[in-house]
């Protein structure tokens, strides 16, 4: 942790429930996962969150807004999980012994719930802001620190941390990635805000639970594993820098319309073209010799691209790695817009037959991503979504200021997109590098010239 900052304080956790009552009785049921969240095992918890201001209120009341507030997300938080009841059960696990296998499911029955911790930090908002860097502090706002999925079946599938500045309150979420993707954590994230807003134990989009199997298979699937160093790997990322990046929609549209003028393809998206940008940019950061392959992945959702399409409230992993590649040398002699056009085509080719073939593939050999042998040293990974409803969360303090994530999931290359705060088509990205190549990073002319200013981070040149 930076030295620069006081220690948080961990004032108060619990775990909370929802009403047994109100429940269906499918809860009461073993949750079976499916060959598309089990690859995840070994992954990190999602981790995310919202910095907001403090309102007037917390100023005019301070001794009873925070009780107020605390007291107001438990009871929401409570009836989101009836909803999404799956987040508060806990991982459990079946050893077979003919053949020697596993199972992993969901137990929705034995478990304590989900977990609400209040800490508090003596820092402002601008103190986590306003440095080039992301401060190393930003991941104290999260629980489950390091923690892999598999770990789930002792640590809750679901924490919310709540931690008070002295003039903000940042909410940080860390969701199990096993359980879902980020289209699954900010349906659920969403559906809090909804409830926290206008109390009710209907919600506008409820969440799919019931989860998909492709034919032949399941519910239960057994993985080929006797011991958990054959599917379980702890990855320590090394020094890294984190920086966040913002785009205004005019930056993005004029990178866009370049893109397509040079490679003459009307089908390039905003992302596509960005994506293509960083690829190259970063590529040139490494100083990697021009006849090194290079590849830039991207985490694609797959629920619109099965037959029949998957519902957006499905809640589980519908998530695709698609992936371009290129020698050093060509991607960096070329245009932007002959990237752009190699993401484009790797997206196209995203088909229910593509995915389905990468699914058969998985269940004769099953296996699980470990960070520290999945990415290659010259790769990028472009993750998350511009078109997550992030902004659009409200818990009694008007819009959120930032969006911030913790530590997991991080290594040299990853790259993590949200929509920029004033909408519109803006973008920040969240870019972790090691030191030296983030330095070259940010004195790439081509990446900085379309870097955006932002109110809490100047841009440099």
């Amino acid at each position: 942790m930076n030295p620069h900052y006081p220690p948080l304080r961990h004032i108060s956790s619990c775990f909370v429930k929802p009403e047994l009552d109100c429940l269906p009785q499918e809860s009461k049921q073993p949750l079976h996962l499916s060959p598309l969240d089990l690859p995840m095992l070994s992954a990190h918890y999602i981790q995310k969150g919202l910095l907001f201001h403090k309102p007037p209120d917390a100023y005019h009341h301070p001794h009873t807004f925070m009780p107020n507030l605390l007291h107001r997300l438990k009871a929401s938080f409570s009836t989101a999980l009836l909803h999404f009841y799956p987040l508060s059960g806990r991982l459990a696990t079946t050893i077979n012994d003919h053949p020697p296998s596993i199972s992993v499911y969901v137990d929705c029955v034995n478990s304590p719930g989900a977990k609400f911790i209040h800490a508090a930090l003596d820092t402002t908002i601008s103190d986590v802001l306003s440095p080039v860097d992301v401060p190393s502090v930003v991941h104290s706002f999260f629980d489950h620190d390091r923690a892999v999925n598999y770990d789930g079946q002792t640590m809750p599938l679901l924490s919310i941390q709540v931690t008070e500045l002295l003039d903000g309150v940042f909410i940080g979420c860390s969701f199990n990635h096993v359980i879902g993707d980020g289209t699954s954590y900010w349906n659920f994230f969403n559906m809090w805000s909804e409830i926290f807003q206008a109390p009710s134990n209907q919600i506008s989009r409820p969440p799919v639970l019931k989860r998909w199997f492709p034919d032949g298979y399941g519910p239960i699937i057994n993985l080929p594993f006797t011991h958990t160093d054959q599917f379980i790997s702890r990855f320590e990322a090394p020094q890294l820098r984190e920086r966040m990046f913002h785009f205004s929609a005019e930056s993005i549209a004029k990178l866009k319309a370049k893109a397509k003028t040079e490679c003459g393809s009307k089908g390039i998206s905003s992302f596509q073209s960005l994506s293509a940008l960083v690829w190259r940019s970063i590529t040139r950061a490494r100083r990697i010799a021009e006849d090194q392959p290079t590849i830039c992945m991207m985490a694609a959702n797959g629920r619109a691209r099965l037959e029949p399409p998957f519902s957006e409230n499905y809640f589980g992993n519908v998530v695709r790695a698609v992936k371009a590649e290129a020698k050093a040398g060509e991607l960096l002699e070329k245009e932007l817009g002959w990237a752009a056009l190699k993401l484009h085509d790797a997206v196209v080719n995203i088909t229910d037959k593509n995915l389905r073939d990468s699914l058969d593939q998985w269940l004769q050999s099953p296996y699980t991503f470990q960070l520290g042998r999945f990415f290659s040293p010259n790769s990028i990974m472009m993750g998350s979504s511009p078109r997550f409803n992030v902004y659009g969360n409200e818990f009694g303090m008007g819009k959120a200021v930032a969006l911030r994530s913790g530590y997991a999931n991080k290594f040299d290359g990853k790259v993590s997109s949200f929509p920029g705060n004033e909408g519109g088509g803006s973008i920040d990205l969240e870019i972790c590098l090691l030191p030296q190549n983030m330095a070259m990073l940010e004195s790439d002319l081509e990446f900085m010239n379309v870097v955006s200013s932002s109110p809490f981070q100047p841009c440099e040149s």
